[in-house]
């Protein structure tokens, strides 16, 4: 028997997971649903090691996401044979991997999230229902009234009610089946006069998948796997806007769009203590293995990993040749062959530093993923659909083109901040990379209101944003932010007996509000800080 709760959070990714912790800490009822069996979303089922700004370490972040980061790490000291130095590190980047000052697996993630769960859950005020996914919503008069889910274990269906629905699906899924207005793709340029908006609206134009994969590399052994079914087309396939085909290391530089060959050489002999993950002055992304590593073997004692683990989110398994949103089973049947065949080639064909081709000794990681075949429990989904909202986000609130290195727009009802550059990946439009330096910026409560849906809220990438804008307000610590302020929010409402449209529009509302998350450490503005 579910519950009849006061929140119903749809998607257990991290915006669902940090809503659900910031309704339950408020004393709320709850119920959070996830479609995989896993929590977390980007960090967990996608196995995408977090992207953030070059501050994370001390602003730019909610009081929560930091303890997320913190008992990462605690985990890492408490479990793992570490040698001392490392241990010792405040900043411990447990994969010394480049693309973030936290690289670790997702497993740990699983845990560590679990374990914030895991109270609220003991105490009755929360039910997790894993496996299942949203199949249709009833609404009247501006209202949800309900909810179907589809447990997809036996297929059965349980309609669930409550007072606020926040949508934390990776493809904004109940804006949908809700009937929630909303915007999918690319907006014409004329909307809102974006110098990086096409002409006209492409709502089939979405930023690229990615199936995620872990590996390892034993010298000496031979772990290739099965020749993947559509392994000639991805071997002959070659992008028209890619210096050559999309299965080799050289590939445009997301900046520049300039030919740039990547480097691949499993288990180096460098010392990770030694690596710095710092996007605002370096990328990371040219050398491969260290990119988005996830255990690197030399922070531990000698001999108790035979191999690190990198996590393979390149430009090379990217995929864009049909939107996800609205062909989901086509698009994801394809860029898992994508993968497979990636690692295929790898482990076949690849050229070496030696001058020989593949390497037989990389193992896909099945433990480390949780799935039968090693591959990713779900997509790693970039852009969802997007709520219209009160307040939208464009490039001229955030792009340093447009504000220079120290403007970007100040919200009166900031509830939050983040920090990335407008990074949007190959689309399915035909579009190259769009990298755009832009600034530290703020989030809106307005971009988490819709226009007019009264007990509806966005709690993920879905929010008030563009598809240029949506490419900085993607990232983990951003996706948090917005899913507690929504959780926040909510219970708020319900507490108080007023709608999210009053909060954000009435002065004294909001500072009553914002009182609230300033004291749970929620960040709402920006210290002195350069765009990058």
């Amino acid at each position: 028997m579910i519950p009849e709760a006061d929140i119903l959070v749809v998607g257990g990714g991290l915006g669902g997971v940090a809503a659900a912790l910031a309704a339950c800490r408020a004393g709320r009822s709850v119920v959070l649903t996830e479609e995989t069996d896993w929590i977390g979303g980007q960090l967990t089922s996608q196995a995408v090691p977090p992207d953030e700004h070059p501050w994370v370490e001390q602003f730019g972040t909610t009081a929560s996401y930091r303890r997320l980061r913190e008992e990462i790490r605690r985990y890492y000291r408490h479990w793992y044979p570490l040698r001392a130095e490392a241990s010792a590190l405040t900043d411990l980047n447990p994969g010394a991997g480049r693309v973030s000052k936290l690289c670790h697996e997702p497993k740990v993630a699983l845990a560590v999230l679990e374990g914030m769960l895991a109270p609220h859950r003991a105490a009755g005020r929360l039910t997790v229902l894993t496996e299942h996914r949203p199949v249709s919503a009833e609404s009247d008069n501006d209202v949800v009234r309900s909810v179907t889910l589809k447990d997809l274990r036996d297929g059965t269906r349980r309609t669930l009610t409550a007072r606020y629905v926040l949508d934390a699906t990776e493809t904004g899924e109940l804006l949908h089946l809700a009937g929630v207005e909303h915007a999918n793709g690319a907006e014409a340029r004329a909307e809102f006069d974006e110098p990086h908006a096409p002409d006209e609206a492409q709502p089939l134009n979405q930023q690229g998948i990615t199936v995620c994969f872990a590996l390892s590399h034993h010298e000496g052994e031979d772990h290739t796997i099965d020749r993947p079914d559509d392994y000639a087309f991805w071997r002959g396939y070659r992008p028209s806007f890619w210096p050559g085909p999309l299965l080799g290391f050289e590939a445009p530089d997301p900046r520049t769009l300039e030919p740039v060959p990547r480097t691949f050489v499993p288990n180096p002999d460098l010392d990770p203590l030694g690596v710095s993950a710092d996007q605002s002055s370096d990328a990371g992304d040219k050398e491969l293995w260290g990119f988005r590593r996830i255990l690197a073997r030399k922070l531990h004692a000698p001999g108790a990993f035979d191999s690190d683990i990198t996590l393979v989110n390149w430009p090379l398994n990217d995929y864009w040749l049909k939107p996800y949103i609205g062909r989901e089973s086509e698009a994801l049947r394809e860029a898992r062959q994508l993968s497979l065949s990636l690692l295929y080639w790898l482990q076949t064909e690849a050229p070496r530093a030696d001058g020989g081709t593949g390497f037989p000794g990389l193992r896909i990681r099945p433990d480390v993923t949780g799935t039968a075949d090693g591959l990713a429990k779900a997509a790693y989904v970039r852009e969802s659909r997007r709520i219209k909202a009160v307040t939208t986000v464009t490039e001229h609130d955030v792009a340093i083109d447009m504000v220079g290195p120290y403007g970007g727009t100040r919200h009166r009802d900031s509830v939050g901040v983040g920090g990335y550059r407008i990074d949007l990946h190959p689309s399915t439009g035909g579009d190259n990379y769009i990298d755009i330096g832009s600034v530290p910026f703020e989030i809106p409560l307005g971009a988490l209101v819709p226009r007019r849906v009264r007990n509806l809220l966005p709690a993920g990438k879905n929010i008030g944003t563009t598809h240029i804008t949506n490419g900085c307000y993607r990232l983990h610590p951003v996706e948090w932010n917005v899913g507690e302020v929504a959780g926040a929010l909510a219970a708020h409402c319900v507490a108080e007996d007023v709608e999210p449209h009053q909060v954000q529009a009435e002065d004294k509302r909001f500072e009553e509000f914002a009182r609230l998350l300033d004291r749970a450490g929620v960040q709402r503005h920006w210290p002195d800080v350069r765009g990058y």
